[in-house]
C-alpha cells in the first residue's frame, strides 16, 4: 500500500474519531445514561417523550394501506432471517477455531434497545426490534464473510464496488501477484492475534 493511500486511510480514521466525539456529545444533549444495557432518560426527557407518544387506535388511523399489504411479506422475511442466523453462527462456531480466526461477537452488531423509548407505542416497538435485529444480523453475518474472505482470498476486485467491508481496504491490489502467498500468510497471522487479543479479554 502506497503513502498516499495509507495517508487517505488514516484521516479517515481521525474523521470517524471526531464523528464519535460528536456523537458522544449529542447523547449528552439528550440526556440519558447506559447502565448495564438498560438506557436511563432524566425524568423530563421520559415526560417529553410520553407527551409525543401515538397511541395504537391512532396509529392505525396514520397508516397507509400499502404498509398493510406489505407487512405480512415483510414479517414472512422472519423464517430465512433466523434460518440465516442460525447457518451463520454454527458456520463460525464449527471452522473458525480450525483457521484459528477470532470468532465474531453476535451482541457487537444485532443490537436491540429501541424497545425503551417511551415515545413509542407496542406496534412501533415491535417494528423497531425487527428492524434492529434483521440490519444487525446482516452486520454480523458481513463480518464473518469479512474474515473468512481474508483468511482465504484478500483481494481487491477490478471493478469499484459499492459498500465494501471494514476490511476490504487493506486487502492485496488487484494483479498484486509478488509475494502473494507470503502476504496472505500474513493476513491469516493478524487474524490469529486478534485471536488471542479476544482471548485476554
Amino acid at each position: 500500500m502506497n503513502n498516499r493511500i495509507r495517508q487517505i486511510l488514516d484521516q479517515i480514521s481521525q474523521l470517524e474519531a471526531e464523528l464519535q466525539t460528536v456523537l458522544d456529545e449529542q447523547t449528552s444533549r439528550l440526556r440519558y445514561q447506559i447502565k448495564d444495557k438498560r438506557i436511563i432518560f432524566e425524568q423530563t426527557i421520559k415526560t417529553a417523550h410520553q407527551h409525543v407518544k401515538l397511541g395504537v387506535f391512532r396509529w392505525f388511523l396514520t397508516v397507509r394501506p400499502q404498509n398493510f399489504i406489505t407487512m405480512p411479506v415483510i414479517y414472512g422475511m422472519i423464517v430465512p432471517l433466523a434460518l440465516f442466523d442460525l447457518c451463520v453462527t454454527l458456520y463460525q462456531l464449527t471452522c473458525f477455531p480450525v483457521y484459528g480466526i477470532a470468532r465474531v461477537r453476535r451482541a457487537d452488531y444485532i443490537v436491540i434497545d429501541h424497545q425503551q423509548l417511551a415515545y413509542l407505542n407496542i406496534i412501533e416497538k415491535i417494528h423497531c426490534i425487527y428492524c434492529s435485529y434483521a440490519v444487525g444480523l446482516i452486520g454480523y453475518a458481513r463480518e464473518i464473510t469479512a474474515r473468512t474472505e481474508q483468511y482465504f482470498c484478500p483481494i481487491k476486485h477490478a471493478s469499484k464496488i459499492l459498500g465494501a467491508h471494514s476490511r476490504y481496504k487493506d486487502f492485496l491490489d488487484y494483479g498484486d501477484a509478488e509475494n502473494f502467498h507470503a502476504k496472505l500468510e500474513e493476513f491469516r497471522a493478524s487474524l490469529a492475534v486478534a485471536k488471542n487479543e479476544e482471548t485476554k479479554k
